[in-house]
């Protein structure tokens, strides 16, 4: 089976990009004018990106300099160990919602800092969250920015509740799957 995956990856992007270039020359599609466009406009989104980016960045690098992560985490440290979630992996879990980069900074040094690194229970926890979760308040800024939706209250509700029940969910997987808890 692992032979038939391994297979079926090496040949997966190629065979979706013939395909692609098949579809458009039997449609007729200028497929190299057409691809240009796509990446003129795809530069022009990318130049509205920036500053929605750099805010982005320069926030959470002061949120972390501060040592507001350190206070946070301290005070959240009783509902964290109610809710079985190790205190380790709330910097990561704080974060994810907010940076990508800032969160897998964090699951790096908990793998350098446990004792079986990314085999270790900590390890496939931040792992498994890192996987589960996404960078809503990131989305929101860079891509509703993008388009001029000022209005999110409603989706931010909803992702960051989602974020909230992949972090539960990781814990209870990991625990559940690495023999922790027994259903």
């Amino acid at each position: 089976m692992q032979n038939i995956m391994s297979a079926a990856s090496e040949w997966l992007l190629p065979l979706i990009v013939g395909s692609i270039l098949l579809f458009g020359f039997v449609k007729r599609v200028p497929i190299y004018n057409t691809f240009v466009d796509g990446a003129k406009g795809g530069f022009a989104t990318s130049i509205k990106l920036i500053p929605h980016l750099v805010a982005m960045v320069v926030a959470v690098a002061v949120f972390d300099a501060s040592g507001a992560m350190s206070i946070l985490v301290k005070l959240l440290t009783p509902l964290l160990q109610w809710l079985h979630i190790p205190p380790e992996v709330a910097p990561m879990a704080l974060l994810r919602p907010i940076s990508g980069q800032g969160s897998l900074a964090f699951m790096v040094n908990i793998f350098g800092n446990s004792k079986q690194g990314p085999d270790s229970w900590l390890g496939m926890l931040a792992s498994t969250m890192q996987a589960s979760s996404d960078t809503t308040l990131y989305i929101l800024t860079v891509y509703f920015g993008s388009v001029g939706i000022r209005k999110f209250r409603y989706a931010m509700g909803v992702g960051l509740l989602s974020d909230f029940v992949s972090v539960l969910a990781s814990v209870f997987a990991v625990s559940l799957l690495s023999g922790m808890i027994h259903v």
